[in-house]
């Protein structure tokens, strides 16, 4: 059975699919036993989310502000203190982010996404929670703060749809850090990254569907659903070379052995 750790079942665009109940439905029957709907901006979502994952068995969410979120005023707003209190007054919130910084779209201000991602940091250290971390275009900065705030090891967390080049993968894996791969790993163009992926420790790796975006091969182009996620590991299974069966078991004890506030049922 298989962990889909990171999806966003809250997204009106994955609501033209079904509701989170359906979703969750389907992706049981495709073999997905767990999975997580990841926060991107506290002030609006985490009520739903919340309310999700108190409706559906083995279903987790997160914490935290998006960098393309990171300048809104709302956002601000929170504190460390004020995300501790929220993390331990939940058993089914399991981890803090996404967090960390967008270059590419700049869709806030460097500063205030530099502070939100020391922020969360700060938060994941203070809760004992892994950091879900979100890198584009900006990865020399995401691992210079990570190394600088990451209190000489106490960090822990996983590189969501890792996409970046390979010396952050060994630097994130360095600091004891997952890496989780997407449907993008199935793209034809995505040598490099299937490259990367070979060196990334099988006791390391993660696999999430990042619904709806990023649909596997055979349904790139279509909107994603964490059910898609057998199809991903089925094709890091092949590249791994061990049997789809066994992966599963691997990335879900992985999952589990890095999400420790996440209890199945």
């Amino acid at each position: 059975m298989w962990i889909d750790s990171h999806c966003h079942l809250n997204y009106p665009k994955i609501k033209d699919i079904g509701t989170p109940e359906t979703l969750v439905r389907m992706a049981k029957e495709g073999g997905v036993n767990g999975l997580v709907t990841i926060c991107c901006r506290i002030s609006e979502e985490l009520e739903d989310l919340l309310q999700i994952v108190d409706n559906n068995e083995n279903v987790w969410c997160t914490i935290g502000t998006h960098p393309h979120d990171a300048g809104l005023k709302a956002e601000k707003a929170y504190s460390t203190e004020n995300i501790m209190k929220i993390v331990q007054s939940h058993d089914k919130i399991i981890g803090i982010g996404e967090t960390g910084l967008d270059y590419f779209y700049d869709n806030s201000p460097r500063e205030d996404q530099v502070k939100s991602f020391v922020k969360h940091i700060h938060s994941c250290i203070e809760a004992d929670l892994p950091m879900v971390v979100h890198t584009r275009d900006a990865e020399k900065d995401t691992a210079k703060i990570m190394k600088n705030e990451g209190k000489g090891g106490d960090l822990k967390g996983v590189m969501h749809c890792f996409s970046s080049e390979r010396w952050l993968a060994e630097e994130a894996l360095d600091m004891g850090f997952y890496i989780s791969f997407s449907g993008m790993i199935t793209f034809k163009k995505s040598d490099e990254l299937r490259e990367t992926a070979k060196i990334v420790p099988l006791d390391k790796v993660l696999v999430e569907t990042d619904a709806p975006f990023l649909a596997p091969v055979p349904y790139r182009g279509k909107i994603n659903q964490p059910a898609y996620v057998a199809h991903t590991g089925a094709f890091l299974a092949d590249l791994y070379d061990v049997s789809v069966e066994e992966f599963a078991k691997i990335t879900s004890e992985n999952f589990y052995r890095l999400f420790t506030k996440a209890k199945p049922s």
